[in-house]
């Protein structure tokens, strides 16, 4: 069935990139109670399916959803359990932006029922297209790599100290792809003056965790990008006007090359494990 929020660009090589967190669309029934569209759009992984755009000449098979993760985060765990227990996150629905501020008017916030309906309406759709693509191309290739693409501002003191590094890479602490996979995609995010970590404040979501197999031949990994290789990165919280600053392509060519060498390293490693 084709849903108009829905996009899934299929490709014959054994790599899927996964854009969960890239939508702005808010529902109408929705707008209403929120505080502001704004606040609703804030967490936004900003121009990341345009920084990625490069993938298609890579023949990787993309999926993407419109949706804003204010109405539900497809990289969050269906139950609702915390990926990162004991530290500040947001929920599967989320009541809060990255800084803590409310996203709904008071009383306003989704209750369980209207959680399950979003969990139907957005969550089984779009992991159900991963789970259609993955099985399409293990059965060509017998080894997938399923790439995570996010990014976050530099400095999100709720979240973590810092600045976070460039690159971030999570594996589910070495649980979700082989360590030859991790290897090569650290050399690749080598250069530039880029500083990058593996399994440090982000050890991957949902996503890498449920589907990271590697003894089915399914190697996932998740890349959280600071902001700041792409696009003006403010050093505080932003205000409203201030934020999203434009896709910056000048600034944001170095790292299109380092990810450009990221997802060859990706496939590389899906072609010959």
């Amino acid at each position: 069935m084709s849903l108009p929020w829905l996009t899934v660009r299929r490709g014959s090589a054994p790599l899927i990139v996964s854009f969960p967190h890239t939508g702005t669309d808010l529902p109408e029934a929705i707008l209403p109670r929120l505080v502001s569209p704004w606040l609703a759009r804030k967490d936004a992984d900003w121009w990341v399916d345009r920084l990625y755009d490069f993938a298609v000449d890579l023949d990787a098979t993309l999926v993407r959803t419109a949706i804003s993760r204010t109405v539900i985060d497809v990289n969050r765990d269906p139950s609702g359990a915390s990926l990162y227990p004991g530290q500040a996150t947001t929920k599967l629905c989320p009541t809060t932006t990255f800084d803590g501020e409310p996203l709904y008017l008071p009383g306003q916030e989704p209750d369980e029922t209207e959680i399950a309906a979003r969990r139907d309406l957005y969550f089984a759709p779009y992991h159900g297209a991963l789970n259609e693509e993955i099985a399409r191309l293990r059965a060509e290739h017998g080894t997938v790599v399923l790439y995570e693409a996010h990014s976050i501002r530099s400095r999100v003191p709720r979240l973590f100290d810092g600045p976070l590094p460039n690159f971030n890479i999570g594996t589910n602490s070495g649980a979700s792809c082989a360590e030859a996979l991790t290897a090569a995609v650290e050399a690749a995010c080598e250069g530039d003056g880029f500083s990058r970590i593996t399994n440090g404040r982000f050890k991957g979501g949902y996503t890498t965790r449920h589907y990271g197999r590697p003894e089915t031949g399914v190697h996932a990994l998740q890349m959280e990008l600071a902001c700041r290789g792409y696009m003006a990165d403010p050093p505080e919280a932003p205000a409203p006007g201030a934020w999203p600053a434009p896709y910056d392509p000048t600034l944001a060519a170095p790292m299109r090359a380092a990810l450009t060498r990221v997802l060859q390293a990706c496939l590389a490693f899906a072609l010959n494990p």
